[in-house]
């Protein structure tokens, strides 16, 4: 089995209200909260993002994994969902975890597969998709204190 490892890496600060400025190469993305939370409404909540994430790499991957198999995929149309108990991340409730309690994935494959081979191809893509992954297993994060020349 070979490997090939990737890093990837982004920086981030807090910007006006509760507003996160994301730099990610060249690209910079706000993510805040909607006025009624105190936001600004400039962007996707974090968990908006995660979701935009998980769209983007099930997307990604979809597209490769066609490639490979010689599949003409003409769009895949997603909507991902999921529930959490926002008493945690108050900070109001300790007993439960902070995460969502599942994720909905629904996709709309427009492809000439029939709707076995669709969900197969589906199956495929989610376990090559690295953010899918992470999401569903244990992954270590390792969270220190450091400094950055400002």
């Amino acid at each position: 089995m070979s490997s090939k490892l990737k890093s990837t890496q982004i920086q981030a600060r807090l910007g006006s209200n509760q507003q996160v400025l994301v730099q990610a190469d060249e690209h910079e993305l706000i993510i805040d909260q909607p006025k009624a939370a105190g936001g600004d409404d400039q962007g996707p909540t974090p968990l908006q993002m995660m979701f935009a994430a998980l769209a983007g790499c099930i997307g990604t991957i979809g597209r490769l994994v066609a490639m490979q198999e010689k599949i003409t995929l003409r769009d895949m149309h997603m909507r991902i969902s999921g529930d959490l108990d926002v008493m945690v991340l108050l900070g109001r409730n300790t007993e439960d975890r902070a995460g969502f309690q599942s994720i909905c994935i629904e996709v709309d494959v427009d492809a000439d597969l029939t709707d076995e081979e669709k969900l197969a191809f589906l199956h495929k893509v989610e376990s090559r998709c690295p953010v899918s992954d992470n999401l569903a297993a244990t992954t270590p994060i390792e969270l220190s204190l450091a400094r950055f020349d400002q």
